[in-house]
């Protein structure tokens, strides 16, 4: 970047800086919510009440359900992530 340049563009660099802010908080907003793993230790849970016998299996399947395509759109999203 030569001296112009950058006495040119120097009032956009707070703006820069927000910007590269944002998407960090992005990235990881993103990683946190496509992690697998609080999914998979829900479904663990969820199990486990059922054998508890604190849900019964019509309660137990519809929830499995939700967490099963939870999982499902995490693997998409990774599919589609990887170069």
């Amino acid at each position: 970047m030569g001296l112009l340049t950058g006495l040119l563009t120097s009032p956009l660099a707070p703006m820069r800086a927000v910007v590269w802010v944002a998407q960090r908080i992005s990235d990881k907003a993103n990683e946190e919510y496509y992690d697998p793993a609080p999914v998979w230790a829900a479904l663990g849970d969820l199990e486990g009440r059922l054998q508890r016998g604190e849900i019964d299996s019509d309660t137990f399947e519809a929830m499995e359900d939700e967490l099963l395509d939870r999982l499902d759109e995490i693997t998409r999203y990774r599919q589609q992530q990887q170069p």
